[in-house]
């Protein structure tokens, strides 16, 4: 298999059997991250600035990439795979890449089964994501996969409050309708524990809530990386 990946321009390369378009809510989820993904940006920022600092102008892998919400923190000139599932992202995330000159590749693919070569990339980037996939220990052993030895794993991720917290309570109640809503978003995912068992050489995570944030249910963030 190639070793190098080398996109020249935005370009769509769907894998049929793993994309999707669940009708009006795709077009829903659509509408919310390109009206919100300012406001998601600004109260995730401390979390992002953090996670994403010193990433390299590589080839750069982004899980869930959206409608290009993450496009500002990547470095000039690296060359981005965008894995995106949801066709009623896609038109959006080449508009946004045509208008920044990112160089771009949409792979419509879900994280569970990248078509990346082994050790071919030098970042996986993602955020609100590994709450959506259908597996996450699958994901992050493609994760682990395509990344070159040294190359690292970026996140910033909701997950299951603390058992304490009256949001714990609150996630519980609505998770089955948040996840139909999110198309399967699940609000009490333990995504810690699978990042810590993925097998990365070096792993920094740490909690901090989205402060002033309005979304209270998926208040309740982790950030940090892995180095394969």
């Amino acid at each position: 298999m190639s070793a190098t990946i080398q996109p020249t321009r935005p370009t769509v390369e769907p894998r049929e059997d793993q994309t999707f378009h669940h009708g009006t809510r795709s077009d829903f989820n659509a509408w919310f991250f390109r009206v919100f993904d300012r406001y998601i940006n600004h109260i995730a920022r401390h979390h992002k600035r953090e996670a994403f600092a010193g990433m390299r102008a590589g080839d750069i892998v982004e899980l869930g990439a959206g409608v290009g919400a993450n496009f500002a923190h990547l470095p000039a000139g690296a060359r981005v795979l965008a894995v995106e599932p949801s066709r009623a992202m896609h038109d959006e995330l080449v508009a946004r890449a045509t208008d920044r000159a990112v160089d771009l590749t949409v792979l419509g693919a879900c994280a569970e089964d990248l078509p990346i070569p082994d050790a071919s990339v030098d970042e996986v980037i993602c955020s609100l994501v590994l709450c959506t996939v259908k597996d996450q220990a699958a994901a992050l052993a493609e994760i682990r996969r395509v990344l070159r030895p040294g190359g690292s794993f970026r996140f910033v991720e909701h997950v299951a409050a603390p058992a304490w917290s009256p949001r714990r309570w609150l996630q519980h109640a609505i998770r089955r309708p948040w996840s139909w809503l999110f198309e399967g978003c699940d609000l009490c995912r333990d995504t810690v524990a699978s990042v810590e068992e993925a097998g990365f050489r070096e792993m920094q995570v740490r909690r901090a809530r989205f402060r002033r944030s309005l979304f209270t249910p998926v208040n309740s963030a982790v950030y940090g990386y892995g180095i394969r």
